[in-house]
């Protein structure tokens, strides 16, 4: 029997995605389930396809890096619920594609207040129901790009990076203070979901029109780099979570970029660069 059956569990940026799959993987398991994103419809298709279940599910629209507003909403999730197990930090904005010399300040201002924030928000908003459940776990997205820095993504991995740090010092503060609160990191690879598109889509109601290397870049993301279906990458998560592993890398590429940072910390940038060099020549 599963261990998060019968169990409240948050997912955040529940609207498509890997936030969407890890809804559906945790109702099948028999979750209980609060879910939300920014994205209405997105979010009312993944509410109907819990239901569709037969599993209990509540949605609300909810923008993660409103501090406020993830406070009141962990309020109503544990009035309505009576108890929270468990938390999943998804939601995310690519936040990519200018150098940090072209990049304009607001890149970094949402790309940080989504990212980063709004992990940290909705950890500490719920934090003290799962400390109060007894048997809680907050399981929070970073990406490869948590331990592996990439050109023209300084703002993303800035703030996965930081998701990381936060997430590990969060564990030794649970450890150290005897909480019953268990604590996931996760490093998914590429993952076939919308992100690199809905950069896209962002620049340009920024009134940044995207050049044709940038749009080329995103092609050639969605046709080679982002294969692992995202019902798989949920799988993986939902699984390391029920096996306690406090880090969970999703997908070949994650652990075989994992070992080249560890081993080659010096090098791994040059071969970082010369790789997109390669990849991304224009054709």
């Amino acid at each position: 029997m599963s261990s998060v059956r019968g169990k409240v569990a948050v997912v955040t940026g529940a609207g498509s995605g890997i936030g969407r799959q890890l809804a559906l993987e945790l109702g099948r398991r028999g979750a209980r389930l609060a879910v939300s994103d920014v994205d209405e419809t997105g979010l009312a298709e993944t509410v109907a396809e819990v239901k569709a279940l037969g599993m209990e599910v509540r949605g609300a629209a909810l923008d993660v890096s409103d501090r406020v507003a993830v406070q009141e909403y962990a309020a109503t999730v544990a009035g309505r619920f009576g108890v929270v197990h468990q938390i999943y930090n998804n939601a995310g904005v690519a936040g990519g594609g200018q150098t940090v010399l072209d990049a304009e300040w607001e890149l970094y201002d949402r790309t940080l207040a989504v990212n980063l924030f709004g992990v940290i928000n909705g950890t500490k908003a719920f934090l003290p129901h799962l400390i109060d459940s007894g048997e809680g776990q907050v399981v929070n997205i970073s990406s490869l790009n948590g331990f592996m820095a990439q050109p023209t993504l300084s703002a993303y991995c800035a703030s996965k990076f930081g998701v990381r740090g936060f997430t590990e010092a969060l564990r030794t503060e649970m450890i150290a203070g005897g909480h019953p609160v268990r604590v996931t990191v996760v490093h998914p690879g590429g993952v076939k979901t919308g992100i690199a598109s809905s950069a896209l889509k962002e620049a340009q109601a920024r009134g940044i029109e995207p050049t044709a290397e940038q749009v080329e870049r995103v092609r050639l993301y969605n046709e080679k780099l982002l294969k692992m279906p995202a019902d798989q990458a949920a799988r993986i998560i939902v699984d390391g979570v029920e096996a306690g592993k406090p880090r969970v890398l999703v997908g070949n590429d994650a652990k075989l970029v994992d070992k080249l940072v560890r081993l080659l910390p010096r090098l791994y940038p040059k071969l970082i660069v010369d790789f997109e060099r390669r990849r991304f020549a224009r054709r």
